[in-house]
């Protein structure tokens, strides 16, 4: 895993590289709360807007990690009005959103991830693959 931090002013940007395997997600999280945590007092991020970061983070890694065929970056970015989360993974395909079911037990990520982002993009990147970015306000 490797981290790079650049400050500007009053924002914060890291970025992590997560192995392709289901413990990621929870890595990403904790690595999420950490980074959050140390940022607060340069941009006032609350408690309860960590959470929704790191849901956001949690379900975005976890599709790099299945649907991906290497390891995933992780990029955060923090100002003082937002939190914007990318995600990069080497697979062409854009994530989707199944319907609701009853007895689903997947497909319901990226639905909570609209829900909690102000915007939500997928991008192809140069040389394959994708970055999905979720854009999440910070309410003063």
């Amino acid at each position: 895993m490797r981290t790079q931090r650049r400050t500007h002013g009053r924002s914060v940007r890291v970025e992590y590289l997560l192995l392709d395997e289901a413990a990621s997600a929870g890595r990403a999280r904790g690595l999420t709360s950490k980074f959050l945590a140390r940022s607060r007092m340069r941009t006032g991020t609350r408690p309860a807007q960590i959470d929704d970061v790191k849901l956001v983070v949690s379900e975005l890694v976890t599709n790099a990690t299945q649907h991906g065929r290497s390891a995933c970056r992780l990029r955060l970015h923090v100002s003082e009005e937002r939190v914007t989360v990318e995600v990069y993974d080497d697979s062409p395909l854009p994530p989707r959103v199944r319907p609701f079911t009853a007895d689903g037990e997947h497909g319901r990520g990226l639905a909570m991830v609209r829900c909690l982002a102000q915007r939500l993009d997928v991008s192809a990147v140069t040389g394959g693959g994708k970055r999905v970015r979720a854009v999440l306000a910070l309410p003063s």
